[in-house]
């Protein structure tokens, strides 16, 4: 297992070791009629010492309430935010994220689902939630390959598509905030040219800046 993704004997290993008892708010609205105060006064109510709030965004690197929390983090500190979805933007960004925070020895806390990572039992919500994540991107992998087997049987030639499929662009969507997949192997796994990713899909550098402001605030 990677550390995303702890094995059973973590889970029941003190995380962090060393709490500060100090807890940061993270909260976030998408839309104009979303309620930013009721999430900011469930933070304070919830003991966070300071409270980081982003609007409308929900491009990792278009939220700068976002980057500036986790280089506020420390050691033995938590993280708490209103609920998961206004922390990860998609499940695969969620585990990267709360994984991130793992390899910091920083808590996270989401109150609206009552998971604490602190805990043995929130630990392994997301150890459920990683292996989820791996098994979801394994299924997209095989269902893409088989398409293009299915594709090439019927007579096309060349083996990349002259056009990306809706399959493809999602597989490439879910591969591209991990830094393990450069481009190049994503388009090659995927049987498409580089620059067909780059032309199907707009917001494909903040996708990859998303996950480098990451590394950037946890280093």
């Amino acid at each position: 297992m990677n550390d995303t993704a702890p094995d059973a004997f973590d889970l029941l290993v003190a995380e962090p070791a060393h709490r500060t008892e100090i807890k940061i708010g993270y909260a976030r609205v998408s839309t104009g009629a979303q309620n930013l105060e009721r999430q900011i006064d469930a933070l304070t109510t919830a003991g966070c010492r300071r409270v980081f709030a982003d609007k409308k965004s929900g491009k990792n690197a278009l939220r700068p309430e976002l980057q500036a929390c986790h280089a506020l983090l420390a050691v033995g500190d938590t993280l708490v935010v209103p609920s998961l979805d206004r922390y990860g933007r998609s499940l695969q960004d969620l585990i990267t994220m709360v994984g991130d925070l793992r390899k910091r020895e920083i808590g996270f806390t989401s109150l609206h689902e009552n998971l604490d990572t602190t805990t043995p039992g929130g630990r392994l919500v997301f150890h459920v939630f990683a292996a989820l994540a791996e098994f979801i991107r394994e299924l997209i992998v095989i269902g893409t390959n088989e398409g293009l087997a299915a594709a090439r049987a019927r007579g096309r030639v060349g083996g990349r598509p002259t056009v990306a499929t809706p399959e493809i662009i999602r597989a490439a969507r879910d591969m591209l905030p991990n830094p393990e997949n450069s481009i190049t192997s994503i388009a090659k796994l995927l049987g498409v040219s580089p620059g067909t990713l780059y032309n199907h899909i707009p917001d494909l550098q903040e996708l990859r800046s998303s996950d480098h402001a990451h590394q950037l605030t946890s280093g």
